[in-house]
């Protein structure tokens, strides 16, 4: 299983220059990588505007306001709608990707099926399998039990079908997300309330480790991230990491 040690090893050719946001915080108590410089912003926006022109090379969220930082990613990026997927590393180990977790995300199967494209490359990339599991809401066996259980399963397979005509491994995984992360790294939740209840009992209740969760429908690396994250160094190493694959 891949570890979060070994993903965010990889190879870093020159210092980054990495923006993040700090209210209130202090920059002295982050713990930075090898070849980081970072830079602080109090400003959302101005955040976004450096980071679409190159002043910084990758951003990290900290402790702004979540509905703030993702409006100005809207607004700068020309963006409708946010993909994120949150990096997470479980207790037990296995470094897995999990998503969506914003509540307003991955409404459609098309939205889903991007997101697991774009999650199976970047697993990739940081030296996983990239192996899709897409959830649903029961087991094969609770057909006809709920409508909303079988429309779940329904999409889960017609997805699945999708990424396999891609070339992706993807499973349907039902709702058994805790033998699924035994052979799949990118799990796709049935919606974003789901990931995001995932995501908040495994990391406040199960003691995961969360990296954090880069936003994949956009070209430069930004990581959102928890305001309640005591330490942003794992995040900042993470965006750093990806910061390097996309100049490769």
């Amino acid at each position: 299983m891949l570890s979060s040690e070994a993903a965010l090893a990889g190879g870093v050719s020159k210092e980054l220059r990495i923006g993040i946001g700090l209210r209130r915080g202090s920059a002295d108590a982050v713990k930075l990588p090898s070849k980081a410089e970072l830079v602080v912003y109090q400003d959302a926006l101005r955040l976004c505007r450096d980071l679409r022109d190159g002043a910084i090379d990758a951003a990290v969220r900290g402790d702004l306001p979540s509905n703030e930082a993702m409006a100005c990613l809207k607004e700068v990026f020309s963006l409708e709608s946010l993909q994120r997927m949150a990096l997470i590393e479980p207790m037990r180990g296995g470094l897995f990707l999990l998503g969506p977790v914003g509540i307003d995300e991955g409404r459609s199967p098309a939205e889903k099926e991007a997101m697991a494209l774009a999650g199976h490359g970047l697993m990739r990339s940081l030296g996983g399998r990239g192996r899709v599991g897409l959830m649903s809401c029961g087991r094969e066996s609770d057909r006809g039990r709920s409508g909303t259980v079988d429309r779940s399963m329904d999409e889960a397979l017609l997805i699945r079908d999708a990424l396999r005509d891609n070339g992706v491994e993807a499973s349907h995984v039902q709702i058994t997300i805790e033998s699924a992360l035994e052979d799949h790294d990118v799990i796709i939740a049935p919606d974003g309330i789901v990931g995001n209840i995932i995501f908040r009992t495994l990391h406040f209740l199960g003691g995961a480790k969360a990296l954090g969760a880069p936003v994949l429908n956009m070209e430069r690396t930004f990581i959102d991230t928890s305001r309640v994250k005591e330490d942003y160094g794992d995040a900042i190493a993470l965006a750093q990491r990806l910061a390097t694959e996309a100049e490769r």
